[in-house]
């Protein structure tokens, strides 16, 4: 933790062409907690900023669309979306009728997660959320995107958890729920999102992503996926969407130079290269997704849907004149 009474702090900065420490004498303002606590309003902090509060539940009523197929998904095409994507699209891919969906874009921006039906769904109003109607008599929410990959594998005969590796693939998936945030709430925010940048934070959350990097990477040296040696499972489909992609130059902008990914963390990207070039994977990326260069599809009804992209190259793209 930062000193709590000292106007300076002494910090470790590193030469990122050279790899050299230098140690610097860097003022910081001190902060002195309040007895108690009070919310003010953040309206300039960074983008996201003005949606936050202290405080859960709905803001305003608003239905929810519903399609025709047996899973309904409210979401948008984050890590957290794509994982739950990704598997409906290998589920459907392995000949699962029960994993069809419609994917509903969730424009944050617009606070359509703090709608009345919204909140229903997922008392927490995050994405991705998700409604099972196959018992349209009894339809049964599912939120929290690592329980959504064991619910929907349960409900496809175990898809992707294979019963002699259920323990490991668990274990798998419940690291990354829990160490997550400290990538996108914790780095992602700061080194990227954060109008101000500040050492002190960026050093605090790059070290344990790195940390969490070499987790990975000290395993997938001995396997080829990451909790079975051979087998893909939900665990990989959970991990791939944020290590992956970082290690992939595709999560936060330059996020893999900054992170020296190409120099420490070889069997990650040997992961990330191979699960990158699975169909479904390619398919499941670009849904709920409207921002980037590479494939959007705003949202998704029908395996027709996929029909205008290119999935040939390694980004999925439009096709020519479409």
């Amino acid at each position: 933790m930062p000193p709590s009474n000292a106007d300076d702090e002494l910090v470790v900065a590193t030469d990122a062409t050279h790899g050299a420490n230098t140690t610097t004498e860097a003022p910081i303002e001190s902060y002195v907690p309040p007895t108690v606590w009070k919310w003010v309003p953040d309206e300039g902090s960074n983008k996201f900023g003005s949606m936050n509060r202290p405080t859960a539940g709905s803001r305003f009523d608003k239905e929810l669309p519903v399609g025709k197929h047996p899973i309904q998904l409210y979401s948008l095409g984050t890590p957290n979306g794509q994982k739950v994507t990704i598997m409906l699209e290998e589920l459907l891919e392995m000949g699962y009728s029960g994993a069809e969906y419609d994917a509903w874009y969730i424009d944050i921006m617009k606070l359509d997660h703090f709608g009345s039906e919204f909140v229903k769904m997922n008392p927490n109003s995050k994405i991705p959320s998700m409604m099972d109607q196959t018992d349209k008599d009894k339809p049964r929410r599912v939120f929290e995107s690592g329980a959504m990959l064991l619910y929907l594998s349960e409900k496809c005969d175990n898809a992707f958890l294979p019963v002699n590796h259920r323990q490991e693939v668990l274990n798998w998936l419940f690291w990354q729920m829990a160490s997550t945030p400290y990538v996108g709430g914790g780095f992602g925010h700061f080194y990227q999102y954060a109008k101000e940048k500040q050492q002190y934070p960026i050093d605090r959350f790059t070290m344990e992503l790195k940390r969490q990097l070499d987790v990975l990477n000290n395993i997938l040296k001995e396997r080829k996926y990451v909790a079975c040696d051979n087998e893909y499972t939900i665990a990989d489909i959970a991990i791939f969407p944020w290590y992956g992609q970082i290690c992939l130059g595709k999560l936060y902008t330059d996020a893999e130079v900054f992170l020296n990914v190409k120099e420490e963390y070889p069997h990650v990207i040997r992961w990330a290269e191979d699960i990158m070039k699975r169909s479904a994977v390619k398919r499941g990326l670009i849904v709920n997704k409207t921002w980037g260069e590479e494939g959007q599809l705003r949202e998704r009804h029908d395996a027709k849907d996929f029909d205008n992209f290119d999935f040939t190259k390694d980004a999925p793209t439009k096709k020519f004149g479409e």
